[in-house]
């Protein structure tokens, strides 16, 4: 059957403008389907909290629902990988946090290039450390601490939640700035470590502000520094390091991102989504009592944050010659 040429001409010039739709089409239809959050670490914990506050609010927003999948291993490697090699169709998600960045140089075989192949969607929040010593410690501020610790080199232990784990960076950073020996003894994680803390079979301990706040209200514990580059909210009364160690800064990122080449109109339209939730007065308290600040903004501007840290902790890996379990 032949097409007369008008005909033809009109469906070829409508094929055309199709692909110029399509964004719009698209983004208008996600999500069609449930969407997965891929976290990379055990229920229960402020990774899988964060993601869950972040689900909840698209799932009310967009009318689909946003399921959390724990997915634990490797120091997240695992969720990593699931959604780098996820179809890019922004039904996979990951909940992308500090870890990751630590990761790309700490591993030098992983199947992924974290900054190369996730997507970044957006900057949900930053997440603070704080230094809390055994009372026992014969310091009640930072600097106290820093003369303890030269006064006593290889003698003070302190724990982290494995090796290469931000803890253990956290304070690699902090030893290389301020030339103290502190000896690390790693757990399997963050609340094993903060229970010999208070048994003071360790003394020292960067931790989550979220797995130690509660014992320094309690004083069971004693907060002498937080490591980000301002005070926090809940322990406003606690220096930052940096007001004794100029320049000290290790703050940890949350955040969401997709696998590479997911349409950029569904990455908008989940970033619109999530900077409003971010905006919401119960969300931005339930991050404040995890020990984070807001902060949302571009993918670009996460895009940075994941940039910057990689290559920070690349560096701190390399000075301390930390190695992968």
């Amino acid at each position: 059957m032949k097409f007369p040429r008008r005909t033809f001409v009109h469906l070829a010039t409508g094929a055309a403008a199709l692909p110029a739709l399509s964004p719009l089409a698209r983004a208008q239809a996600y999500p069609s389907r449930p969407v997965r959050i891929i976290v990379g670490f055990p229920a229960g914990g402020a990774t899988d909290i964060q993601a869950r506050l972040m689900g909840e609010w698209l799932t009310e927003r967009l009318g689909q629902q946003f399921i959390v999948e724990n997915k634990p291993g490797a120091s997240g490697n695992i969720g990593t990988e699931m959604v780098a090699k996820a179809p890019a169709d922004g039904y996979t998600l990951l909940q992308v946090v500090t870890p990751a960045a630590i990761n790309a140089a700490l591993y030098s075989n992983l199947p992924f290039d974290f900054v190369r192949d996730i997507a970044p969607v957006i900057y949900a929040a930053r997440l603070a450390y704080v230094v809390v010593v055994n009372p026992s410690v014969p310091a009640t501020t930072l600097p106290e601490f820093i003369a303890y610790a030269k006064a006593n080199p290889g003698k003070i232990n302190y724990g982290s939640a494995g090796q290469g784990t931000p803890q253990n960076i956290a304070c690699e950073l902090f030893k290389m700035m301020t030339g103290v020996n502190l000896v690390h003894v790693p757990y399997k994680g963050g609340a094993p470590a903060v229970v010999d803390l208070i048994a003071n079979h360790v003394q020292v301990i960067f931790a989550p502000v979220s797995e130690s706040i509660q014992q320094i209200k309690a004083g069971k514990l004693r907060a002498l520094a937080v490591t980000t580059a301002t005070r926090l909210d809940v322990l406003p009364d606690v220096p930052t390091v940096a007001d004794f160690v100029p320049g000290y800064e290790a703050s940890g990122f949350a955040g969401i991102g997709a696998p590479k080449a997911t349409p950029v109109d569904v990455i908008d339209k989940l970033n619109k989504e999530l900077n409003a939730g971010l905006a919401d007065a119960k969300v931005k308290a339930r991050i404040v009592e995890l020990g984070g600040t807001v902060m949302g903004g571009t993918p670009a501007e996460f895009g940075k944050i994941i940039s910057e840290a990689t290559e920070k902790w690349a560096k701190v890996i390399k000075f301390a010659g930390v190695k992968a379990e």
